[in-house]
């Protein structure tokens, strides 16, 4: 899949998730918010350079957006992420939760 000039694969997708604290930022970023990666790094207790690269395999596969605010860099849900990639992570989300995941209609 291609979008927004994004290469958007489901393998690269669950790759991204399968690393456990690329998984716990997601899980934080996916709330819809804007969030530093200051925060990123105290709540996943992570070092300025592991974060960053984590952050960066998450970018790569389309998942988070960045903005840089002066010396930080924020990022958020990619608002252009085809719907059948969000359910990947939904689904991911939910797993790690312990939320049932809605039912197709």
């Amino acid at each position: 899949m291609r979008k927004g000039g994004i290469d958007m694969d489901v393998n690269l997708v669950l790759a991204a998730l399968a690393e456990p604290t690329r998984l716990g930022a997601i899980r934080i970023v996916w709330d819809g918010g804007e969030h530093c990666v200051c925060e990123l790094m105290e709540r996943l207790q992570a070092t300025q350079s592991r974060m960053s690269r984590h952050m960066g395999v998450l970018k790569a596969a389309g998942l988070v957006t960045d903005r840089r605010d002066a010396q930080w860099v924020r990022y958020r849900r990619n608002p252009d992420l085809p719907e059948e990639l969000a359910a990947i992570v939904d689904a991911a989300v939910a797993a790690v939760d312990g939320r049932p995941r809605k039912a197709a209609a």
